[in-house]
């Protein structure tokens, strides 16, 4: 509780020093929470990544992993999360690899820009990696996107960066509400924001440059995506965008 009181005023902080960035063209942070509809523990996690999703400085993405899906709570059963894959799984074991050094894992688990990581319901301790992270905005890419429901998407990338690395465009529902009926939230209404459904490889970042088209790329009603440009080896995230649709 005494965290949650103190909230509202460090998201105010982390707001004026995102103004500041944003005036002086620098670019967001990327927060990554891994969650489980079935993990008792995650849901005020999730309601945090609401709150940091709405903060222009950040893009704020969950991403649902599988290990939770076949533990059995009791009576209560077990809950097969609706947005889990193996591939968020094996996303978060890297990531804990790189950043712990150690491959087990947890939930819920906030990895902020590609090579720090907090537990995902201690805010302040969140807050406090995001504020490290900011340190380093000069050094990113300039990245944008934007995706026409006709042309498809359209990435470019710009910066200071030398070193290679890999462009993804990640697709998100933007808000979903789930009524568990079973396993360790058996009951509860869950409201899940920025579901990652897909990421997919688009390109590379090469040092120069470089403007990427994806015309087969299309949203639906209700979804989003981002734009990561991140180290091979699943490392820092060097750059990110959130994408805008443009308006007719």
């Amino acid at each position: 509780m005494k965290a949650a009181r103190f909230l509202p005023a460090a998201l105010q902080a982390l707001t004026m020093s995102a103004g500041t960035a944003t005036a002086a063209g620098l670019k967001p942070t990327v927060v990554e929470l891994f969650t489980s509809q079935s993990c008792y523990s995650c849901p005020p996690a999730e309601e945090f990544l609401t709150d940091l999703a709405t903060e222009k400085s950040l893009v704020a993405l969950e991403f649902h992993v599988d290990y939770w899906d076949d533990l059995v709570y009791g009576a209560a059963g077990k809950w097969k999360d609706v947005f889990s894959k193996r591939a968020y799984t094996e996303r978060q074991s890297v990531y804990n690899r790189n950043i712990r050094g150690r491959p087990n894992v947890y939930t819920p688990q906030m990895v902020i820009d590609g090579h720090l990581e907090a537990v995902g319901s201690r805010r302040l301790q969140v807050l406090s990696r995001i504020r490290e992270a900011e340190k380093d905005r000069r050094a990113r890419l300039d990245v944008s996107a934007a995706v026409d429901p006709a042309a498809g998407a359209n990435v470019r990338l710009a910066g200071p960066v030398d070193r290679k690395a890999a462009v993804w465009i990640v697709r998100y529902i933007k808000e979903r509400r789930t009524e568990v009926r079973a396993g360790e939230n058996k009951g509860k209404s869950l409201l899940s924001r920025n579901v990652v459904t897909e990421m997919r490889r688009v390109g590379d970042w090469k040092g120069h440059e470089t403007s990427i088209s994806v015309p087969d790329f299309r949203l639906a009603d209700g979804e989003g995506c981002a734009v990561l440009v991140q180290d091979e080896a699943l490392g820092p995230i060097l750059g990110a965008a959130t994408c805008t649709i443009p308006t007719s």
